[in-house]
């Protein structure tokens, strides 16, 4: 590690475990505590799909946040059904 790297404003950058950011192991937390043949192959798949959004430039926190949008879909409301009000007429 050189001297540019040691610098106040590096703090902020992602912890990486090798080539992936450390946040995105806990699917690897997940087999070590049940170790099956399943959690390990998606162990594997999750963090290769991880790995797969990072070389295509999205962030570990993007990918998440592009994860939700594509489950949620395009109609995302800002308050709840209950809280939302009816239309009323009252002519």
């Amino acid at each position: 590690m050189d001297s540019a790297d040691l610098h106040w404003r590096n703090t902020q950058k992602p912890v990486r475990f090798f080539f992936v950011d450390a946040r995105a192991f806990f699917p690897l937390f997940i087999f070590l505590v049940h170790a099956r043949s399943w959690t390990f192959g998606l162990t594997i798949l999750t963090l290769f799909v991880f790995w797969l959004m990072e070389r295509r430039g999205l962030s570990f926190d993007s990918a998440l946040r592009a994860l939700r949008a594509w489950l949620v879909g395009v109609k995302r409301p800002g308050v709840s059904r209950r809280v939302r009000r009816r239309w009323v007429d009252y002519g």
